[in-house]
C-alpha cells in the first residue's frame, strides 16, 4: 500500500532522506520512529504529497505521487486519513460538523453525511459528544474528533504524525489502541512518534529512523534511545 523506493530528499543541500526503501502493506499497523531531525517528518509529508523526492519514488495504492499534478493531489488526500498532533479543528464548528466537513465540501447528500458521521463518531465512542465545541473537548477527545474525521471517507491508509504528542501517557495509549483497533478492519495504519513507551507497549512493527536513513525495520516493536534498546 505504501512504499518507497530510493528514496532521497535535500533541503538548500542538506539530506533530509537518504535512499529509504521501505514497504507498508495493506491492512499493517508500523510505528515510524527516531529522534527529531532523523527524517520522520520529512518522509510523512512525501506520503501526503506536501513534498516531493529529489530523487526516487513514492507510491500509495499503486498510485506514483510524484507524476501527481496539482489538481489531482486534493485527490490523493480524499484517499487518506491524516492525523495531526496539534488536532486542527475548526473552533466554530461542532465535533460532529468537523467530521462531516469533508464529506459537505465534496457535495455528499446531507442523508449520507449523517449516516458517515454517526458511524465514525461511534467508531471512536463520541456519540454523545457531537453537538461540543472543540474548546469543550478535552485533548483526547478532540484527538478522537481528528481521528472520526480522518476515517469518514473510509481511507485504505491513515497516516498519523505525533498523534499523541499533546497527551497525557494515558490517553495516549488510548489513542493508539484505537487507532490499532481501525487497523485490524483493514486500514493501513503509519504513526510517527517520539513516545518510547507506547511504542515497546504495543509490541508492533516499528521503523526506526537515524539521520535520514531507515536504521532497523523489525516486526515486534522496540525503541531505541541514545543508542541502548529500551525494552
Amino acid at each position: 500500500m505504501i512504499r518507497l523506493q530510493n528514496v532521497s530528499k535535500s533541503y538548500a543541500g542538506r539530506l533530509a532522506l537518504k535512499d529509504v526503501n521501505l514497504h507498508v502493506a495493506l491492512g499493517e499497523f508500523a510505528f515510524l520512529v527516531g529522534p527529531s531531525g532523523a527524517g520522520k517528518s520529512t518522509l510523512m509529508r512525501l506520503l501526503y504529497r506536501e513534498e516531493v523526492p529529489t530523487s526516487g519514488n513514492v507510491f500509495i495504492g499503486g498510485v506514483n505521487l510524484n507524476k501527481l499534478s496539482s489538481p489531482q493531489i486534493p485527490l490523493l488526500r480524499r484517499r487518506l486519513g491524516i492525523i495531526f498532533q496539534d488536532y486542527k479543528l475548526l473552533t466554530r464548528q461542532t465535533a460532529y460538523d468537523n467530521v462531516a466537513y469533508i464529506l459537505r465540501a465534496h457535495g455528499i447528500d446531507e442523508k449520507e453525511v449523517r449516516k458517515r458521521v454517526n458511524s465514525a463518531l461511534n467508531v471512536v465512542n463520541l456519540e454523545d459528544k457531537q453537538d461540543a465545541f472543540p474548546d469543550e473537548l478535552s485533548g483526547g477527545e478532540q484527538q478522537r474528533v481528528g481521528i472520526a474525521r480522518a476515517i469518514v471517507n473510509g481511507p485504505p491508509v491513515l497516516l498519523a504524525d505525533e498523534p499523541t504528542g499533546n497527551l497525557d501517557p494515558a490517553t495516549s495509549l488510548e489513542i493508539v489502541q484505537l487507532l490499532a483497533r481501525i487497523s485490524q478492519r483493514g486500514t493501513t495504519v503509519l504513526i510517527s512518534t517520539h513516545d518510547h513507551t507506547i511504542v515497546n507497549t504495543m509490541r508492533r512493527r516499528v521503523i526506526s529512523m537515524r539521520a535520514g536513513e531507515v536504521a532497523t525495520d523489525i516486526d515486534s516493536g522496540f525503541y531505541e534511545v541514545q543508542g541502548q534498546i529500551q525494552v
